[in-house]
């Protein structure tokens, strides 16, 4: 049996603590070449007409529970790199389309695909698996614990010869370092929690998502609740993402946010996709008529 010893600091261990690779993550510019914003939706091609191939890719997905339609035949691709403002009412599917993609449900109808391979999932783990991890709207941090221990929650490192192994702090808080400095957080690893603002919380719960080396990351409202200061702070951590060549799939009721950040803008209501635009080429004032029904569908 292999025994790990802990100190009160970190509060916790694991049995089968993953090794670390010691690889710092690239960063991944899967971005159109010069630079410009994605364009409008539907499922992108294999690169033909200077687009790229999809990293993820939902044709047809519907869910239903019982006589209930929450989703309702959707279907939308995203690039590598590129940021997609998730809007709509309160009702209208967006989280049950994003907990879709994140394993908690299976669809009733249609397909994912990853890269361009087909995968389904039952569970949230195998998601994570793929690459797909979701920041959720109350992030599930452990607030007693630093900003370095709550990154490697549940896979934790460790040193030592054969069954005597101890947790490896120095090489975790080195790590939480670099990718709060890759992030460019002012987190710093032996901070609590408890003690930080709202950005600093997000980014170490995005600090987890690139401890993976995730391809997608999904947000739920990441900038409800803070103050202006924050907001900014959480907007450019979503950048930093997109730099690194992750997409980003972003649930927001606030419309300077999307349109700040995100490249495209999708809107639902009732269930079905009723937009989905280039940034450019809409408004606040279209997305509003949009998720209101005042305009019907573009």
């Amino acid at each position: 049996m292999t025994r790990h010893f802990i100190d009160d600091s970190w509060r916790f261990c694991i049995n089968e603590p993953k090794r670390f690779s010691g690889r710092r993550s690239a960063k991944r510019d899967r971005r159109h070449p010069d630079g410009a914003r994605g364009s409008e939706g539907g499922p992108a091609g294999s690169g033909e007409g200077g687009r790229l191939a999809a990293v993820l890719e939902l044709s047809n997905i519907s869910k239903h529970f019982g006589a209930i339609q929450a989703v309702n035949d959707v279907s939308f691709a995203l690039e590598a790199g590129q940021v997609v403002g998730l809007m709509g009412d309160n009702g209208a599917g967006k989280s049950t389309l994003v907990k879709m993609i994140a394993g908690n449900f299976r669809p009733s109808e249609g397909t994912i695909r990853l890269e361009g391979r087909e995968i389904v999932m039952h569970r949230p783990v195998e998601a994570r698996q793929h690459g797909i991890e979701i920041v959720h709207q109350d992030l599930a941090l452990c607030n007693n614990l630093t900003a370095a221990a709550n990154v490697f929650l549940g896979r934790e490192l460790s040193r030592g010869i054969g069954p005597f192994r101890v947790l490896d702090y120095k090489t975790m808080y080195r790590r939480a370092g670099e990718i709060f400095k890759e992030l460019k957080s002012e987190t710093r690893p032996r901070d609590l929690v408890k003690q930080m603002s709202g950005g600093q919380r997000q980014a170490v719960a995005i600090g987890r998502t690139m401890l993976s080396e995730a391809k997608i990351v999904l947000m739920d409202e990441p900038t409800a609740a803070i103050s202006v200061r924050q907001v900014a702070e959480v907007l450019n951590l979503i950048r930093e993402l997109r730099g690194r060549g992750i997409a980003v799939v972003l649930i927001s009721h606030r419309m300077p946010d999307v349109f700040t950040v995100a490249d495209r803008v999708i809107v639902m209501r009732r269930g079905r996709k009723v937009a989905d635009k280039a940034i450019a080429a809409s408004s606040p004032e279209e997305v509003t008529g949009l998720i209101t029904g005042a305009i019907e569908q573009v």
